[in-house]
């Protein structure tokens, strides 16, 4: 199955990270070099992430020109509910207010920054086992409502956002082979309690600059590629000091790993598509590889491919 169109969804106001650092006492340069975002979308307290989900969604399809009612599967990367529920599943509510068909099949994934490659692996795969032309891939986590403002190891670190792809035959971008792996005995070192965010951060640093790397070489091991085969490497937006980490285990193509996250920050499973969005149309691109790590823990990696 093919990657059509990737739409994307980020609240229009935005917390001013550099004064917040401050407040730390981080400078702006410590700020932008080891943690990355300048400022940080948040999601108004009158929407949910249900919200998120359907103008992402909307937008998605009016970009395609595809109307929502041609989508034959809702699948939602999220671990975050409407409200402090967990029940409904956003995608089922979302499917209400899209107003979808009861033929539309619809499921969240209850994953964080590694959720948008599973994401794929797992839809693409149920398309083609039940014959679906049409669907979308929705990635949508509002840490905002999670995260404590006085922790400075999160809170200067993540951003809300909302991303819709769009999978079809006769998109632009072949989904291809991907190695998924979860490491479960490390689980506490990215967790809530109480609904508050927790992360050990020289933890997770030192889980993603060892364990990425050696997926992303296994992968194109595995596809027959060397590491300049590949034109770029779209990797989860941790933060600036952990794309840097990864980059630099492949000095030959360092500068093929880009980091913008200054904006958005840490959009969890939204960052991947955030990067793919603007370059599906790149006419210079052919081959990328997309990798995504975190709360499990869990990491997975893909290939992608331009046909035609």
């Amino acid at each position: 199955m093919n990657i059509h169109t990737i739409a994307s969804f980020i609240p229009s106001y935005c917390v001013d990270n550099v004064a917040r650092a401050l407040q730390f006492g981080i400078q702006d340069q410590a700020l932008a070099t080891k943690i990355g975002p300048r400022k940080l979308p948040v999601l108004d307290a009158a929407l949910e992430p249900s919200d998120m989900v359907v103008q992402s969604v909307e937008k998605a399809c009016k970009s395609a020109a595809f109307d929502t009612s041609s989508l034959q599967a809702l699948v939602v990367v999220t671990q975050n509910g409407d409200g402090a529920e967990t029940i409904p599943h956003v995608s089922a509510i979302a499917h209400g207010k899209l107003g979808l068909g009861t033929d539309v099949l619809a499921f969240d994934v209850g994953l964080g920054c590694s959720g948008y490659v599973y994401g794929l692996v797992i839809l693409s795969g149920l398309m083609k086992q039940m014959g679906i032309e049409r669907a979308a891939l929705v990635t949508a986590d509002p840490y905002s409502r999670i995260i404590n403002p006085e922790d400075r190891s999160t809170s200067l670190l993540f951003g809300d956002a909302a991303t819709t792809t769009i999978l079809d035959p006769t998109g632009k971008w072949q989904v291809g082979h991907a190695i998924l792996q979860t490491d479960g005995s490390k689980r506490e070192h990215i967790k809530t309690v109480a609904r508050t965010f927790e992360m050990n951060g020289r933890q997770v640093f030192s889980f993603a600059a060892t364990q990425v790397p050696e997926q992303i070489r296994q992968l194109l091991t595995e596809v027959s590629l060397t590491e300049q085969d590949i034109d770029q490497y779209c990797i989860h937006q941790g933060s600036g000091a952990i794309v840097r980490a990864i980059a630099a285990k492949f000095p030959a193509v360092s500068d093929r790993f880009p980091c913008e996250m200054a904006e958005t920050g840490n959009t969890v499973s939204s960052s991947i598509p955030l990067l793919l969005q603007p370059r599906l149309n790149d006419e210079g691109l052919r081959k990328l590889v997309l990798s995504g790590f975190g709360i499990g823990l869990s990491w997975g990696s893909m290939l992608i491919e331009r046909v035609g």
